[in-house]
């Protein structure tokens, strides 16, 4: 009997911490922002980690695929993501196995979902799913979300963007997913994540009825992020579907860049060679934080590179180039 007590206590514990640590990181938030400095005391609720920058996709507005990334290329190694989830799993309550690059490239991937899953973490991952994807794996790993981005209901459509992209493929994926969920009456929730832009606004009538019929849990309609303006081009023609005030040769955010940034006490960003980046948007890890294979977690999340990130965000923000086009704190999605 008290063997049985004491491994209860113990198989819960970490759900306790989670917890803790869940409620404690937005409490120091809001502290941060009344007293006007970093005040951060727990482990964030989510830690997004990139399993490999590479692409199979020429994507014209992503620095992977346009080539503009900076950064060395690579895989993480699976030692290295299990090392983190060894460390991680009994505070830090989700894992986001993505950021840049296609996720299913790395030969560990599948391999990396089924370990952070006996690790009970809630675990969500974004694919093209441009490839050759074993559905009934992927459904079976205890996956707990999955992000198919296609944005377009024709072959034409779709490539207009996703260059080198075969629709027919990520189609047959997209009704495999949903069909094993069925067959294996699985939780794994299967969003379908449609970019909006000036080549493909004319089809989301046709999106949300195709979207009912193969039975996905949701769509998400997602406004565009540009980066100069030659990439105008690329933004609706109505101004509803767009994060940016535009015209044909100038854009901004709609939003006011206000000095404050959740991220900074809720995501960090583990890249595949282990350098923790402030946020995805540092997508060229230009504000250096440390790497992990040198540095603890709890070092690097509670040091004072970081800090000094956060006090500045705190008193201005504008200040640093990455945040002038960023999301947090405008409306990416629109009410599907």
């Amino acid at each position: 009997m008290r063997y049985s007590i004491w491994k209860s206590l113990i198989t819960t514990l970490p759900r306790y911490q989670r917890l803790y640590h869940i409620l404690g990181s937005y409490g120091d938030y809001g502290l941060s922002l009344l007293l006007k400095k970093p005040i951060v005391w727990h482990y964030p609720p989510a830690v997004m980690i990139e399993p490999t920058n590479l692409c199979n996709l020429k994507c014209p507005l992503c620095p992977c695929g346009n080539g503009s990334l900076q950064r060395p290329r690579g895989y993480m190694d699976y030692q290295l993501f299990r090392d983190i989830a060894d460390k991680l799993h009994r505070k830090v309550w989700m894992l986001m196995l993505w950021n840049q690059g296609e996720p299913f490239l790395n030969p560990d991937f599948y391999r990396m979902l089924e370990y952070a899953s006996t690790k009970s973490f809630f675990t969500m991952t974004s694919t093209n799913a441009s490839l050759n994807l074993d559905c009934e794996r992927i459904v079976r790993s205890g996956l707990s979300k999955i992000i198919i981005s296609m944005d377009g209901i024709s072959a034409q459509t779709y490539n207009s963007y996703r260059v080198n992209g075969n629709y027919d493929l990520v189609m047959q994926n997209l009704r495999e997913l949903v069909s094993y969920k069925v067959l294996l009456k699985s939780k794994i929730q299967i969003v379908w994540q449609f970019i909006v832009m000036k080549h493909n606004e004319h089809e989301l009538a046709q999106v949300k009825h195709l979207a009912g019929e193969i039975g996905v849990d949701k769509l998400e309609l997602k406004t565009v992020q540009i980066y100069n303006k030659e990439d105008i081009r690329f933004l609706p023609s109505s101004h509803r579907y767009s994060r940016y005030a535009f015209s044909e040769d100038s854009f901004q955010l709609k939003t006011k860049l206000l000095n404050h940034c959740r991220r900074l006490w809720t995501q960090p960003v583990l890249n595949w060679d282990g350098e923790m980046s402030i946020c995805c948007y540092d997508k060229d890890c230009s504000i250096k934080v440390g790497n992990i294979r040198q540095q603890s977690f709890s070092e690097l999340w509670f040091g004072k590179k970081l800090n000094s990130i956060r006090n500045k965000v705190l008193h201005d923000r504008k200040s640093i180039a990455i945040c002038t086009n960023c999301g947090e704190g405008i409306v990416q999605k629109i009410k599907a």
